[in-house]
């Protein structure tokens, strides 16, 4: 990018997963996607850090395990450890080709799993409190498919933490997904501002991981 400074994404940011073949999407990625996932790093690693207390370090996904099938999705993470993201509380900031999505997840590597289920289902009512009715959930990262928070009655919450705590590969993400549509006439400070929004209000399920002891 000749600018330094995050310009917001654009239809052909989107539009890189549409490319066919692992080497053509992949260089589309590194060229387009990439550079700007580089800025947004820089921006929210700090910003991370004030805001969780923990050192935030920030982690581009590089695909390196592909060998055939080309990503349907990307995105930059952040976790407090400069060695990776996978088995931490982590933030997420990404692209499918439908819309751009901001995560908070504890995904099926994370040892806390279990213990944060629990703490999740101790915490169900402030929960439901403290998430706008048009945020969304996710089971499983590598899906587009979310459950909108007013969709979700607190038994049908409870399931999703039970599910958190008793299945292997069971995952818990809560955050946005911005259209498209909406977020190509989005300015980059436009889109960073309801990134900003975003972790803000997601704080809360991060700062409970913290009271989380894995046995």
């Amino acid at each position: 990018m000749a600018s330094r400074k995050f310009n917001g994404f654009k239809k052909a940011d989107f539009n890189v997963f549409k490319i066919d073949g692992l080497e053509g999407r992949m260089a589309a990625l590194q060229e387009r996607i990439q550079p700007k996932f580089q800025l947004l790093g820089e921006h929210f690693a700090p910003s991370l850090t004030a805001m969780t207390g923990d050192e935030m370090q920030y982690h581009i996904a590089k695909h390196a395990r592909r060998t055939i099938n080309p990503p349907k999705d990307s995105w930059v993470a952040f976790a407090n450890s400069n060695r990776g993201y996978k088995m931490l509380p982590h933030f997420q900031i990404g692209l499918w080709e439908t819309h751009v999505f901001v995560w908070f997840a504890v995904i099926y590597e994370a040892p806390i799993k279990e213990a944060y289920g629990e703490k999740l289902i101790e915490d169900v009512k402030q929960i439901r409190e403290s998430i706008p009715a048009d945020y969304v959930w996710s089971k499983d990262h590598t899906k587009p498919e979310v459950i909108r928070q007013s969709d979700l009655s607190e038994d049908e919450h409870k399931d999703l933490f039970q599910r958190l705590m008793n299945v292997k590969k069971a995952e818990i993400l809560c955050g946005i997904q911005i259209p498209r549509e909406e977020a190509v006439t989005l300015s980059g400070d436009e889109t960073i501002a309801r990134i900003e929004e975003a972790f803000q209000t997601l704080r809360p399920l991060y700062n409970l991981t913290k009271k989380t002891a894995v046995s």
